[in-house]
């Protein structure tokens, strides 16, 4: 799910994420952007899709294998929770 502690807005084609508060993001640069791609995830991203459901979604889309996508879903993933931009939601 998105982290309560960031916006993200789409500026001239492309997603930029800012942090709320300070501690989120890279510690180099405050702003995060996402390409095409990355921009097809962060709209799917609602805290009840599993990364497996949203891989399927845009397999579709991307005319790309399930397994791949997840992968890279996966990675891409990981390093928004590493900065804290997304928050993992306990399955129930």
């Amino acid at each position: 799910m998105c982290s309560e502690n960031v916006v993200a807005r789409e500026i001239e084609g492309e997603l930029i994420i800012v942090p709320l508060t300070s501690g989120i993001g890279d510690l180099e640069d405050d702003l995060f952007t996402l390409n095409e791609t990355g921009k097809a995830v962060w709209r799917l991203i609602d805290g009840q899709k599993t990364i497996k459901k949203i891989a399927r979604e845009l397999s579709s889309e991307f005319e790309a294998p399930p397994d791949e996508i997840e992968r890279d879903l996966l990675g891409l993933a990981g390093e928004l929770v590493k900065r804290r931009m997304l928050v993992v939601v306990p399955r129930t």
